[in-house]
């Protein structure tokens, strides 16, 4: 009797359904903390400051607005485009907010917030240049043309150039190197990017497209499932669009041209 009493237990317990496992806003929430993945070297965007290491840019400032929604404290982890995928994998952030490319191959990893800023394709050379003089001069024999790996470039550049030759290097300070040496003729960015070098380099030159080139639209990215956090996060990106929190640091950082509806 003991044993078909046992039996009936451990069927009983054995039919019961397994416990859903904690979404990460419960996480989060829990620990009171919200890790968001950044690339620190992203002006206008998530940049830190070489001189005083403080973070600015749009998405440093939604990411404070996300914690203050979410009642947690928010801890930056760096990152970059060439890891983003590993760090979320990893479990080194909840998300990744540092104006993310939506591209096919990203898409198929990670899962991605409504955009909030598109931008088109750019490219910087120096001034000190002579073959290229705009944009109709890139795709040309002998022009040798540079992006940094994992970036949203790499892959449009690989589709676009026919005739030009294709650098990919391992980071964006290698790329500015490369055009500031003259041994290639110019790398390619964003508008965001190009900006920083408007500002801060006495030997660019910023050329732009004639025409619509390839616009991305950027956004917040994280794992795959976890609906209960994606809702979240989604609701969140709605919340600031409609109250003007996004447009307002869009317009600190002059982002404003590349708001995303």
């Amino acid at each position: 009797m003991r044993r078909c009493a046992l039996i009936v237990m451990l069927a009983g317990v054995l039919a019961m359904p397994a416990q859903a496992a904690p979404s990460r806003l419960e996480q989060v929430q829990a620990g009171a903390l919200l890790r968001v993945c950044i690339w620190p070297d992203y002006y206008g965007i998530t940049y830190r400051n070489p001189k005083t290491q403080e973070l600015s840019g749009i998405d440093i400032e939604m990411a404070i607005e996300l914690g203050k929604d979410l009642g947690v404290e928010v801890e930056f982890v760096d990152s970059s485009f060439a890891r983003l995928i590993d760090d979320l994998v990893a479990d080194r952030c909840d998300i990744a907010m540092f104006a993310i490319g939506i591209t096919p191959s990203r898409a198929e990893k990670l899962r991605f917030t409504r955009p909030h800023l598109a931008s088109d394709i750019y490219a910087i050379s120096s001034k000190t240049n002579r073959r290229i003089r705009d944009w109709n001069d890139i795709d040309k024999p002998g022009t040798v043309v540079v992006v940094a790996k994992g970036t949203v470039h790499e892959p449009v550049m690989k589709e676009k150039l026919k005739a030009a030759q294709l650098l990919v290097l391992d980071t964006p300070f290698a790329r500015e190197q490369e055009v500031e040496s003259g041994r290639a003729d110019v790398f390619i960015a964003d508008y965001p990017y190009s900006r920083r070098f408007l500002a801060n380099a006495d030997w660019a030159r910023l050329i732009s497209p004639p025409s619509t080139y390839h616009i991305t639209p950027y956004a917040y990215a994280m794992l795959p499932g976890d609906d209960v956090w994606y809702a979240r996060i989604e609701r969140f990106v709605a919340d600031v669009k409609r109250d003007g929190r996004l447009r307002e640091a869009a317009r600190r950082y002059q982002l404003e041209p590349i708001l995303s509806p």
